[in-house]
């Protein structure tokens, strides 16, 4: 309802062409329009999905999978979708011009927030197309005695934040490029391409409450790191990304930085403080739980728990009231254990039993409590029907046991 009538209120706002021979669509025509494209097909802030209509929508703690739209972000990019919908590359007439000089104002905005150049950000549809311009084309186009470092700057499962700046420091005292996915890191920590010495970052916009669909990659100018286009075309984006850029997404881009940037402490200091209710409430309740990761190098808001002798899944579906994940959504759907907590040296029993609590900007003191009631009711529950639980309780040694092989 309310993006209704944000449409009204920006349609009614176009001026009419002058004069009695005008085409332009009347005030009243344009408001028809407008409500007879929200009146069905778009759903309301309020509707519940055809499939949940009988259950009311669980509380949102997975946001390292994405996060919800920030209002203001909303706000900047609703006149791109209504009133400023020209092509930012036509150079002929105002409305093109509007549209540059929002997205130029965006990419403005986005290397504000990690201390780039306004010409080094090219503006991509997400981290994934960003991560591949930076490192497919990039390996094909050094030479046999180069290489080229990749790092995520903080680990979309566990939390764990990199030394970034020290390993931007080797990487430049042997002349080795220097590539950091930063999907999970900016706007939520501070970052500073030149004193961390990157070469290229990657950048989401729905991972800091910003627009799904849009994303950044920097490349550095000086010295000039060189790269090959994914994608031929028309040349924008100074040949790197062919294709018109969607003013709206870029604009909610930018508006995301710009906010990251101003709330970012205050951001950093609340979700600390949740997090830690969090771990402290649960392990004070519950035996024999893991955090996983180092917990001197991580961002506070990616909590990554085993809780041993329950299957992850198992608990999952128990706390239906909560949207959790396992790990990563990119490979949310697989069976396996995560291969990053089996790469931290986890065993494969205590990776299957592990969940991932998102902690971000809009998550409330009562999320968090009602998520750890619900937590440690159901790993109680299910640990009284685990026969492995039992066993344990009992004193027996799991490992001394020999398991008959089927």
């Amino acid at each position: 309802m309310l993006l209704r009538t944000a449409w009204r209120r920006a349609a009614a706002a176009v001026p009419v062409a002058p004069g009695p021979n005008s085409t332009a669509p009347t005030r009243g025509l344009r408001l028809r329009v407008v409500d007879h494209a929200t009146q069905s097909d778009v759903p309301s802030a309020t509707a519940t999905p055809p499939q949940a209509e009988s259950e009311l929508r669980p509380l949102y703690m997975d946001v390292q999978a994405t996060t919800p739209l920030d209002p203001r972000v909303l706000d900047a990019m609703i006149p791109y979708l209504v009133n400023y919908y020209g092509n930012p590359h036509s150079r002929t007439h105002a409305y093109g011009w509007e549209s540059e000089a929002a997205m130029e104002h965006a990419r403005q905005q986005v290397a504000s927030l990690i201390g780039a150049d306004p010409r080094e950000i090219i503006f991509t549809s997400g981290a994934t197309e960003s991560n591949n311009i930076a490192i497919k084309e990039l390996e094909s186009a050094i030479q046999p005695d180069t290489s080229l470092v990749s790092v995520m700057t903080v680990n979309n499962e566990i939390g764990v934040k990199q030394p970034i700046a020290e390993i931007g420091r080797i990487c430049s005292s042997r002349k080795v490029y220097f590539h950091t996915d930063a999907a999970q890191a900016v706007g939520k920590i501070p970052l500073d391409v030149n004193d961390m010495k990157i070469d290229l970052m990657s950048i989401s916009g729905h991972k800091i409450y910003g627009p799904k669909g849009v994303g950044a990659i920097y490349i550095r100018r000086r010295p000039r790191v060189r790269v090959e286009a994914l994608q031929s075309g028309g040349g924008q984006e100074r040949g790197m990304r062919s294709g018109t850029v969607p003013t709206p997404l870029v604009v909610g881009l930018g508006a995301a930085c710009e906010v990251a940037q101003q709330e970012m402490e205050y951001d950093h200091k609340r979700i600390s403080k949740l997090a830690e209710r969090l771990t402290q409430k649960i392990m004070k309740s519950l035996p024999d739980v893991v955090m996983n990761g180092d917990p001197e190098h991580h961002y506070p808001g990616c909590i990554n728990l085993s809780f041993a002798y329950v299957e992850g899944e198992s608990l999952l579906m128990a706390l239906k009231d909560v949207a959790l994940s396992s790990g990563s959504a990119c490979t949310s759907a697989s069976l396996e254990p995560s291969y990053v907590l089996r790469a931290i040296g986890t065993d494969e029993d205590l990776a299957h039993s592990s969940i991932r609590f998102g902690i971000g900007r809009f998550t409330t003191e009562e999320e968090v409590d009602y998520t750890v009631e619900k937590c440690i009711h159901h790993v109680k529950r299910l640990r009284e029907m685990s026969p492995l639980w039992e066993m344990v309780q009992d004193g027996i040694d799991l490992k001394s046991i020999k398991w008959t092989q089927h």
